[in-house]
Parts: structure tokens; sequence; C-alpha cells
């Protein structure tokens, strides 16, 4: 009992009243561990082979490159002690993760954008929005008053519904219009890890530094997990060759026989 009212006592407390601060533990550095070094494997995978590749499909290797590159920075400086802060409730959050999100999920977005052929304008509009996702989280993850705070997730919900409707709508019906079932297909499947993934980050959030109903161990964890499907599994699905194969124009060669 002593501990429970201990704990509540805790997740009430400023940043600066904290006399302890509630850090992530063995498990969930060695997730963090790991998922450096699934991303790490990745960047290096998709960085040789893009300079191998053929340029239909040559930028896409670039892309995921920088896209789990970024992602192995952020993790080595995390699981390295750097780019936390205490936020309330005496919870250890790592700030860094939004600058690594800023980043990373405007290339994917771009990678999107351009795997279904869609304008420049609006391509940048999605990533426009995404960097406002990002920073509203921050921006909630840090507040002291609890309005304030939710006001700052529920403005970020918003710029994200307004990510899934370009990708959904804008990019969508834009690929529709080339008639290319292949890359459709292959459009849909990146579209629909991309979503389904990035809709789970918010219930973590909500999770962990919203309500506290999990420590920061389980959050950091739950974040792993999230980061390599979204930034590794997205990467092998994305380079599917054969849809950019079959986009390439079909020669045929005539043989006259005498």
């Amino acid at each position: 009992m002593a501990v429970q009212d201990e704990t509540a006592r805790m997740e009430s407390m400023l940043p600066s009243d904290c006399l302890s601060i509630q850090e992530i533990g063995t498990a969930a550095g060695v997730f963090m561990v790991l998922a450096w070094f699934i991303l790490t494997v990745t960047a290096l995978f998709m960085a040789f082979k893009a300079v191998q590749a053929d340029v239909s499909i040559q930028k896409h290797y670039y892309l995921n490159a920088f896209i789990c590159g970024i992602s192995v920075f952020s993790y080595f400086a995390m699981f390295s002690g750097m780019g936390w802060e205490t936020v309330e409730g005496c919870r250890q959050y790592f700030y860094i993760r939004h600058l690594e999100w800023a980043l990373t999920c405007s290339l994917i977005l771009f990678s999107l954008g351009i795997l279904a052929e869609q304008d420049v304008a609006t391509i940048f509009a999605s990533m426009g929005f995404s960097v406002g996702m990002i920073y509203s989280g921050y921006l909630a993850a840090i507040g002291l008053v609890p309005l304030a705070k939710w006001l700052w997730f529920f403005f970020g919900l918003v710029l994200f519904v307004m990510v899934v409707y370009i990708i959904l709508r804008e990019f969508r019906q834009t690929l529709l219009d080339k008639e290319n079932p292949d890359k459709q297909q292959l459009f849909d499947k990146a579209a629909l890890l991309t979503i389904v993934t990035w809709s789970l980050y918010p219930l973590v959030w909500i999770l962990g530094p919203g309500i506290g109903a999990v420590g920061v161990s389980v959050e950091a964890i739950l974040y792993c997990f999230l980061d390599v499907t979204s930034k590794a599994v997205f990467s092998f699905v994305v380079v599917n060759v054969s849809p950019y194969e079959s986009a390439e124009p079909a020669y045929t060669v005539e043989k006259e026989y005498v």
C-alpha cells in the first residue's frame, strides 16, 4: 500500500520537485540495443544496394538508408544516456525521439509520395503536417498544465488525420490514375504499414506520459517495436523490385527470317 501511495505521489509531481527519476531498466536497454542493431544492419544494406540498384528504384534505397540511419543515431544516443529530460510524474522522457521522428517521418512520406508519383507541393504539405504532428506530441509530453497537455495532444491527432488523408486520398488517387496495378499494390502495402504503425504511437504516448499507466521501460520497449516496424520493415516493403521492373517499357526484338 505504501508503495502504491508513493507511486501515485510521484505521478503528480512536477519535474522540479522530483527527488528520484523513473528511468529505463536493463530490459528496455537491451531492446534499445537490439533495435539499434536491426536498424544499423538495414541502413547498411540499403546503402550498399543503393549504389548497385537501377535508377528507377535507387532513390528508395537511399531514402531507406537515411531513414534507418537517422534512427541509428537516435538509438545510440538514447542507450548512451543522452537526449532525455524529466517530465511530469518524475519520468525519464527521450525528447531526442521527436527530433528523429520529425526527420524520419518526413522522409517516409517523401518515399510514399514519389512512389505514388505525386506532385512536389502535396508531398511537402504532408511533410509539413507531419513535423507539426511530432512537435505537438513533444509539447504535450512536457506540458505541466493538464488542459494544455491534452490540447496539444489533440492538435497532434488532428494533424495526423491530415497526414492520413493525404496518403489515402491524394497519394493513392494519383497512383490509381496511373493505372499501374503492381505499383498500386506495393503502395497499398507500404501505406497500410505506415498508417497502422503510426496509429499506435499515440496509444503508447497515452499509456506512458499521458496517464502513466505503464512505466518508462515498457514505453521504451513498445517504441522499439514500432520504430523497427515502421522503418526497417517499411524499407524492405517499399523496395520490392517487381513493380518498378513492370513500370519499365518492354522492348521486343523482331527477328527477320530469310
